[in-house]
């Protein structure tokens, strides 16, 4: 699937050595992401962590990691998704980072849309993710592309506070 406006598509991550560079480097490119998720030092990513953090989303049941492409090819955004919750059944985007050089130029809202397009059929009629409460950016962005919060609670992976949104796709 390709978004025209952008020429951008989703591509598996194969969790190849030049891949995770580019990783990386999308990683990097989200310094303020980074502090406030306070998963990562911005200012030193290790690859190797990248890597084996990928490969768990990866393995995990029904768990995928994408990049997003430009139509020159170059990665412009990572992404992890799941296609079914194994609690509420939906399908949830687990992360969603662009390139930091090209923020607010509508990369996200393409990606955002190729994956709506990708679930639009699913039975669950929806997608949800969790935004960090101390992330009010990120919840701008979700808002602005018609997400609503259902729901507030510790994330999974750390226990720290965030926002729970959904957006129906049916």
């Amino acid at each position: 699937m390709t978004d025209s406006a952008h020429g951008l598509r989703l591509v598996p991550h194969g969790l190849t050595p030049a891949e995770i560079a580019e990783t990386v480097a999308l990683y990097a490119g989200n310094p303020a992401y980074w502090r406030a998720a306070g998963e990562y030092d911005p200012e030193a990513i290790p690859a190797d962590r990248v890597a084996a953090d990928l490969r768990e989303e990866a393995a995990f049941d029904g768990g995928e990691v994408l990049l997003a492409r430009d139509g020159a090819g170059r990665a412009v955004g990572v992404l992890c998704l799941l296609r079914r919750h194994p609690v509420d059944g939906h399908p949830w985007i687990g992360l969603l980072l662009v390139d930091g050089s090209r923020h607010r130029q509508g990369l996200g809202r393409a990606i955002v849309r190729l994956v709506e397009d990708r679930f639009r059929d699913h039975p669950a009629g929806g997608l949800r993710l969790a935004v960090l409460e101390n992330n009010p950016s990120a919840l701008a962005f979700w808002g602005a592309l018609g997400w609503r919060e259902i729901d507030r609670r510790p994330d999974l992976r750390l226990g720290r506070a965030a926002i729970v949104l959904h957006k129906p796709l049916r």
